[in-house]
């Protein structure tokens, strides 16, 4: 495995969980469904603890998490990004927007989380001893609510879409009620709501 592209995948791993913080403590003003409002609530605590996790991680495989590289940069721009379109869409005073807008620079964020502790996974599975140990234990903790986080939130936003569109909705969405953490889990919620507006 190539250490340098290691350290360079967790340091921007945590920059993203960091920026992840600004994410949904934006999102959380432009939500207007209170049990979006609750599950981004939750999902923002979760990510206070991933960046708690990462950083950790960081520190035991001897890494410097406030290291900042130039792809650590790229990361940092990509969330201010995220931050300033939800900002922009508050500004034109049309809440469902805003919470559409939310919502999709959420599943925008998380896709980009759940593929980096795909990739960590991966790293524990290929890493020996300490680093193998201490990857393994940062992705268990942290992977499920990574799921949770992007197939949830996913849902959210295409029903608020439809329910924009004048469309039949299903709020909270199926993959919300089933607790969905697969990607087969979340197409089968997907089909079951697709059913429920035949």
């Amino acid at each position: 495995m190539n250490s340098s592209q290691l350290k360079e995948l967790l340091l921007q791993s945590l920059v993203h969980e960091r920026g992840g913080i600004l994410v949904y403590q934006t999102a959380l003003e432009c939500v207007l469904n209170k049990d979006l409002r609750t599950e981004w609530r939750e999902y923002l605590e979760q990510t206070t603890k991933h960046v708690e996790v990462l950083t950790r991680t960081c520190v035991a495989l001897g890494l410097d998490p406030g290291e900042i590289t130039p792809g650590c940069q790229v990361v940092q721009h990509t969330g201010k990004s995220l931050v300033v379109a939800m900002k922009m869409a508050l500004a034109a005073n049309d809440p469902p927007a805003a919470e559409l807008v939310a919502c999709e620079c959420v599943v925008l964020a998380e896709t980009k989380d759940h593929a980096n502790w795909e990739l960590i996974g991966q790293c524990a599975r290929a890493a020996q001893g300490e680093a193998a140990a201490a990857l393994q234990a940062a992705y268990d903790e942290v992977e499920d609510e990574e799921d949770e986080h992007l197939y949830h939130t996913r849902g959210w936003c295409r029903e608020l879409w439809l329910k924009s569109l004048g469309l039949k909705s299903v709020l909270p969405p199926p993959e919300e009620k089933q607790d969905v953490k697969t990607e087969v889990e979340a197409a089968q919620a997907k089909k079951q709501a697709d059913a429920r507006r035949k």
